[in-house]
C-alpha cells in the first residue's frame, strides 16, 4: 500500500506501540506495525508519543477584537494544538469576518457564536438584552454550518448588568430552536448565583471555568467541600470544562474536587494574547501539566484534550486515532523535569513532568514545534 505519510515506532500515552498511515488527509491505517511505502516516513525516537490532535475548546482568537484576542496559529499549531474552538469572541454580526480570517490559518478553527450579536466588544455584552436576537443567531448557525459548533453565554456579574439569569434563559431557548446545538456557559462572580445557573443547565451543556476560586464557584469556602448543587449538576451530566484563563483556575478547588471524586470532563485554556504572553496560561500543554499536578493521569489528560472535546462539540472527524478520521495528530514527549506552575490566584505547585509537543500534523501536513 502506498501512503502519503507513515509514522513509525510510535506509542500511545499508555505505552502501547502504534504506527499510523495517512493518505489524502485522512488516517488510512492504525496498527502496532504497518508495512508499505510512503512518500514521507517519520521514524520516532524511543520515548516519543503520538495521539489524536489536541483540541482546545475554549480560546479567543479573532485578531480584530480589542478586549480578548489572539492569532489561531500562535495558540494552535505552534503549541501542538491541531484544533481550536473560539468561545464566543464574536456574535452573529461579526462571526463571518472571523470565519474569513480563520480560513487562512494552518490550525483548524471553529467558533461558538456569542448570543450577544457583536460578541465581546465590551465586558458587559449581555447587559443590553436588545443585542440578544435569536433570529440573528439562527442565521449565523445556518450560514456557517461547518464553522459554528455551538453557542456561548457568559453568565457573570461584569457581563450581565442587571439582567440576572435572563440571558441564560434566552440562550437555552436559542439552543432548543437550533437542534439542541451545544451550549457553553461561562461562570464567575455573582450575580447570577451559580445554583441558578446550574439549575437551568442540562446534560451535555458545557460549564466552563469549573474550578475557579471565586466565592460563587463550586467550592463552599466555609466547609472546604464541593457544594451539593454542583454535585447535582455534575451527576446529571453537565460537562465540567477547565477554561483556565487569567482568573478562572484554582489548584485547591481542583484538588478538593478530585479528592471528592469530581473530575473535569475536558481541559481547555481560555487563552488570549495577554495570558499567553504574560501567563498564567501560556499554552494548552502547561494547562495539561497543571491537571497532572492536581492528580490526573496522562492517559485521561490526553483523552480530555482529544476525544472529549470532539464529542462535546460534535467534531465527528476528530479526536481519535481511527481509520477515516482527519489526519490531525500531536507527537510529543513527557520529560521528567521540574517546573513551577502558577494558577489564576497565584497558588503554585511544582510539576515533576513536562509534556512537550514536538510535531503537529494537521490534515497530513507536518509542522515542527
Amino acid at each position: 500500500m502506498d501512503y502519503d505519510l507513515l509514522i513509525k515506532n510510535g506509542q500511545t500515552v499508555d505505552g502501547m506501540p502504534v504506527e499510523i498511515a495517512i493518505k489524502e488527509k485522512k488516517i488510512a491505517a492504525v496498527a502496532a506495525t504497518i508495512s508499505g511505502s510512503a512518500k514521507e516516513t517519520i521514524h520516532l525516537e524511543p520515548g516519543t508519543y503520538v495521539s489524536a490532535g489536541w483540541i482546545d475548546d475554549h480560546v479567543h482568537c479573532f485578531e480584530k477584537m480589542a478586549l480578548y484576542y489572539d492569532y489561531p496559529d500562535e495558540i494552535g499549531v505552534k503549541k501542538g494544538v491541531t484544533t481550536v474552538i473560539d468561545a464566543g469572541t464574536t456574535g452573529a454580526e461579526n462571526i463571518h469576518e472571523f470565519y474569513d480570517l480563520a480560513q487562512q490559518a494552518k490550525t483548524n478553527v471553529f467558533g461558538l457564536v456569542n448570543i450577544s450579536k457583536w460578541g465581546i466588544v465590551a465586558q458587559d455584552e449581555l447587559a443590553d438584552l436588545s443585542k440578544v436576537q435569536a433570529s440573528l443567531v439562527k442565521k449565523a448557525i445556518q450560514e456557517l454550518p461547518d464553522f459554528v459548533v455551538g453557542i456561548k453565554a457568559r453568565m457573570s456579574r461584569t457581563v450581565i448588568g442587571d439582567n440576572g439569569i435572563t440571558p441564560l434563559e434566552l440562550a437555552k431557548q436559542i439552543q432548543q430552536e437550533n437542534q439542541e446545538i451545544p451550549l457553553m456557559v461561562h461562570i464567575g462572580s455573582a450575580p447570577p448565583h451559580l445554583d441558578e445557573i446550574l439549575a437551568l443547565m442540562e446534560k451535555r451543556d458545557v460549564l466552563t471555568h469549573c474550578f475557579n476560586g471565586k466565592e460563587n464557584g463550586i467550592l463552599e469556602q466555609a466547609t472546604d467541600k464541593i457544594k451539593d448543587f454542583a454535585w447535582q449538576a455534575y451527576n446529571k451530566g453537565v460537562v465540567f470544562d477547565i477554561g483556565h484563563g487569567t482568573d478562572s483556575f484554582n489548584f485547591h478547588v481542583a484538588e478538593t474536587a478530585l479528592r471528592e471524586g469530581m473530575k473535569a470532563a475536558s481541559i481547555s485554556t481560555d487563552i488570549y494574547i495577554r495570558n499567553r504572553e504574560n501567563g498564567p496560561v501560556y499554552d494548552l500543554a502547561t494547562t495539561m501539566e497543571k491537571l497532572r499536578v492536581v492528580g490526573y493521569d496522562w492517559p485521561e489528560i490526553i483523552e480530555k484534550v482529544t476525544k472529549a472535546p470532539a464529542e462535546n462539540f460534535h467534531l465527528t472527524q476528530k479526536g481519535t486515532l481511527e481509520i477515516g478520521k482527519d489526519a490531525d495528530l500531536t507527537i510529543f514527549t513527557i520529560q521528567a523535569e521540574e517546573k513551577i506552575l502558577t494558577d489564576s490566584n497565584g497558588l503554585t505547585r511544582v510539576a515533576k513532568e513536562q509534556i512537550r509537543p514536538i510535531k503537529t500534523i494537521i490534515g497530513g501536513q507536518i509542522y515542527d514545534n
